[in-house]
């Protein structure tokens, strides 16, 4: 019997098989998760292709964060299929390649605004479009993916105050989702070789320090701990946790020069 056994949970962000989002649902599945998958645009094709390597197969609904009723077809459809959600994992993050890496004032405007509407907003579209279906599971959990924002770290930019942006809405969305048992939760995830962080300049200087600073040690190759914190979220087992942002890093934040 899994911590997940007889769970609805809806995963988004899922693109390849490094993904973080696909390791989530993978674990998911095993401790005993029914799962539903989404992906938007282009991408979509690429989420269809990965959800058939997934060990029970998964359902996967288009979903672009930039067109609302997509969110509210969505929960349409998963209200059908399961009547409730148990579990939401936000794990979406875009920014136009100007948000990233070189000086932070070349960035334009609408740039800017595509990296915050969803990397940050999509988790209120989220929050507000499935907090019904979560209610009706006597609550839920959201559980959004993260990268600590305290830091201003190299090439991350826009993106980085798009993170900022991430955790301090997760607290309110907290707050106001509390009273019907909901909670919501992010897991600061150390640097993962997947095909997001490709797209950020510098990525290597996080890689050339990230182990040897981190008193647990961190491979750039393995999101397995990352996974495991997700779905310990979902679980039952953090009934009084929310407004957390709990770091999966090999205690790489925790630690001076």
């Amino acid at each position: 019997m899994g911590v997940l056994d007889g769970k609805k949970i809806l995963v988004t962000g899922v693109l390849t098989d490094d993904s973080l989002a696909f390791g989530v649902a993978q674990l998911a599945l095993r401790e005993g998760a029914e799962i539903v998958l989404t992906g938007a645009g282009r991408a979509l094709s690429l989420t269809r292709r990965v959800a058939k390597r997934l060990s029970a197969g998964s359902e996967v609904l288009e979903l672009d964060v930039t067109v609302p009723h997509h969110a509210e077809s969505v929960a349409e459809q998963v209200a059908d299929r399961f009547g409730r959600l148990d579990g939401v994992v936000h794990s979406i993050g875009f920014a136009p390649e100007s948000c990233l890496g070189g000086e932070l004032s070349r960035a334009e405007w609408k740039d800017v605004a595509v990296a915050l509407e969803i990397s940050a907003y999509s988790l209120k579209l989220l929050a507000t479009a499935f907090a019904p279906l979560l209610k009706a599971a006597g609550g839920g959990s959201i559980v959004g993916l993260d990268f600590d924002a305290t830091i201003a770290w190299p090439g991350y930019n826009w993106m980085g105050v798009a993170k900022a942006a991430l955790e301090s809405l997760a607290r309110y969305l907290a707050r106001d989702l509390g009273p019907q048992g909901t909670r919501v939760n992010l897991v600061a995830a150390g640097p993962i070789r997947t095909m997001a962080a490709k797209s950020i300049p510098d990525f290597a200087k996080f890689e050339d320090v990230w182990d040897g600073r981190s008193p647990l040690g961190w491979d750039v190759r393995d999101s397995s701990a990352v996974s495991k914190a997700v779905v310990a979220l979902l679980s039952d087992w953090f009934p009084k946790t929310t407004g957390e942002i709990v770091h999966v890093d090999g205690g790489f934040h925790a630690m001076g020069a």
